[in-house]
């Protein structure tokens, strides 16, 4: 598969690159907080460098601009009729999943995410569509429905085994959940990805402890330490329930994404 060996070299290209790291007081309120950052560097550090499964990842100012083709990285159910069902497809007969009916489609999904991220002055409220980038090259959506509703059972049970379904506009493959793959190759305390503000996502568990709704704040975050941020970052967990991934809105000012 063609474009599976580019991503592959992008990737490596990405992990021999130098490494920076962010920093921020672990201890800062929600309003206080605002000063993580990067230095300027045109380099991913190491949290950034994690990214795979994308075309590029380059610095444009005070962004790093990735572009994805959201193919996952795991197998899927939504892998079923198209050129990658050799080795992706993998049926799903968990009780009480019903497919969608859509098939994952290549996309190119350009975000422009700040490289400095900020608590924002007015927290904007999150998209329906892509709202950050996992780690695999995944897009993350918000924890609405298409129809701008909380996602209901007939959303829910359409996920496949690793968490992820297809949009039925564009046949966009994308998260609303814990994507299950991740957590379970790389562990639930690790990376998970980006919001578009620019803050990191992480898995549901930290220092051995698993996180509830009420161990964040409104957006869904905290300030800590992590491996990849040992000074201290605002970051987002995710959670077992609603709203998942992000609570009310960016905890930072967001950049954008085209596709």
């Amino acid at each position: 598969m063609k474009m599976r060996k580019i991503n592959f070299m992008a990737w490596a290209l990405v992990l021999t690159m130098p490494i920076v790291f962010m920093s921020a007081s672990c201890n800062k309120s929600v309003n206080q907080a605002d000063e993580s950052s990067v230095d300027a560097t045109t380099q991913p550090d190491a949290a950034w460098a994690q990214l795979s499964g994308i075309i590029s990842i380059k610095r444009d100012g005070d962004f790093w601009v990735v572009n994805t083709n959201d193919l996952p990285d795991h197998k899927s159910v939504y892998y079923k009729g198209t050129q990658w069902e050799s080795t992706l497809y993998e049926p799903y007969t968990a009780a009480g999943f019903q497919s969608n009916g859509f098939a994952i489609h290549e996309q190119n999904i350009t975000f422009r995410i700040p490289a400095k991220p900020k608590v924002a002055t007015v927290h904007k409220a999150t998209p329906l569509g892509p709202i950050g980038i996992a780690v695999n090259g995944v897009v993350f959506f918000n924890q609405y429905a298409g129809n701008g509703q909380k996602l209901g059972p007939m959303e829910i049970n359409s996920f496949d085994q690793y968490n992820g379904h297809c949009t039925p506009m564009n046949n966009q493959y994308h998260y609303h959940v814990e994507p299950t793959y991740l957590t379970q190759t790389k562990g639930t305390d690790a990376l998970m990805g980006f919001l578009m503000d620019g803050f990191p996502v992480y898995g549901p568990v930290e220092k051995g402890i698993t996180l509830t709704n009420a161990d964040l704040d409104v957006y869904h975050g905290h300030f800590g330490k992590t491996k990849e941020y040992p000074n201290g970052i605002y970051h987002y967990h995710i959670t077992s329930l609603d709203p998942y991934i992000n609570g009310n809105g960016f905890y930072g000012t967001p950049g954008t994404v085209t596709q």
